[in-house]
């Protein structure tokens, strides 16, 4: 496990010296590593940090949990609902054409489509960070965007478990799915109305007794959440923003970050162990016109944001780019897909996807000034200076 930290590290340091994100950075020293790749073997068996990737899963859930208020919807007004719903519905029903079209399986399918209809919130974040553009007019619309997929998210783990879990029957299923909206439903309650009484039973000055407490809290429901048919993530989710709204939600965010880095590391370090470099090159034609499917739904979509916006092709370009990544969701669905025993080209296929798409979208969006030459502009949109930055 030593070993899994320092060299997820030292790549993540040698990467960083380019701009490189450390997501991508992680899966690769985990390829390099593992046992499917010569040399050098640390880990033999990926099983042996099933639970530590597990628990970093769980708190990458739980992170965005308490980073997402559900005042958020409503303080974006009807704009942020159309420039989500839009981006949803070209990704995701791309992903899903995609799915079908490569003959993969049903099941398959609709894996795809969250693998390709997700942007990754903590690439999307750390672009926004690492190229000066939080206080761009743009970055609102960006991040209105990441809300809207992360309640989608939340939706469709909770639909996608009882199918992947390979219920008997159309009935089977229909029970499976009712059972888990109806324990999400509950939870969701307790995010709404709860907020008082567990602010109370969690709050304390004592930073270690915080720790211990929300830490027990994620896991103890991700666990509670698996038995009822909903993905472990998926209760850990609704834990941090149940704990998000309380008069500890701040606190708790800074300190569970530590935590979510060094787990997180691991989660994607472990995913690595798992892929095999042969397979890579059997899904590199899927992989490459996945890529190319969601640059240019990413384009359409960021034109469509615009207009809702009256932004003009910089801004445009911004949304375009910034939004490209893949990440995180990404490697969950990979998961959930190989406990469920479906198709075996999906691993490496949403490994070699996550790496060029992780890769390549802060790349681009340094230089979303060269893309935004080829957008029309439109009469009467804004185009602040700030929005010109990088």
């Amino acid at each position: 496990m030593g070993g899994a930290f320092l060299a997820a590290a030292l790549l993540a340091r040698l990467g960083g010296r380019i701009g490189l994100p450390t997501i991508p950075l992680f899966i690769l020293a985990g390829i390099l590593l593992g046992p499917h790749t010569p040399g050098f073997v640390l880990v033999d068996d990926p099983h042996e940090l099933e639970m530590l990737s597990a628990l970093g899963l769980v708190l990458l859930l739980f992170y965005l949990g308490l980073e997402f208020h559900l005042d958020d919807l409503k303080a974006g007004g009807r704009r942020m609902a159309m420039a989500g719903g839009i981006y949803l519905l070209l990704n995701v029903g791309a992903g899903l054409g995609f799915g079908f079209a490569l003959g993969w399986g049903t099941s398959e399918a609709l894996v795809l489509a969250g693998v390709l209809g997700i942007s990754s919130s903590a690439i999307v974040t750390k672009v926004l960070v690492d190229l000066g553009r939080i206080g761009n007019p743009e970055t609102k619309p960006i991040l209105g965007i990441i809300v809207v997929e992360d309640v989608f998210l939340a939706l469709y783990l909770a639909a996608l478990q009882p199918i992947l879990s390979g219920a008997d029957s159309l009935s089977a299923a229909a029970v499976d799915a009712g059972k888990a909206f109806a324990f999400l439903l509950v939870l969701a309650l307790a995010a709404r109305f709860g907020t008082r009484v567990t602010g109370r039973l969690i709050g304390t000055k004592d930073d270690e007794l915080l720790v211990v407490s929300f830490l027990g809290a994620a896991v103890f429901m991700a666990g509670v959440s698996e038995w009822f048919g909903v993905a472990d993530a998926i209760g850990a989710f609704m834990v941090g923003l149940m704990l998000g709204s309380t008069t500890s939600g701040e606190r708790i965010l800074k300190l569970v970050h530590p935590l979510r880095d060094a787990f997180g590391a691991i989660f994607f370090f472990a995913f690595g162990l798992s892929i095999d470099p042969g397979d890579l090159p059997t899904v590199l034609w899927p992989v490459l016109a996945a890529v190319v499917v969601t640059l240019a739904m990413n384009v359409l979509a960021g034109l469509a944001a615009a207009r809702i916006y009256s932004f003009g092709p910089g801004p445009a370009a911004n949304i375009s780019t910034t939004l490209l990544a893949r990440g995180e969701f990404a490697l969950i669905l990979a998961t959930m897909a190989a406990a469920a025993g479906l198709d075996e080209r999906l691993s490496p296929f949403i490994a070699g996807y996550v790496l060029i798409l992780a890769v390549l979208a802060p790349l681009v969006a340094g230089r979303s000034h060269l893309v935004a030459r080829f957008f029309p502009a439109a009469r009467g949109a804004s185009e602040p200076d700030t929005a010109r930055i990088g």
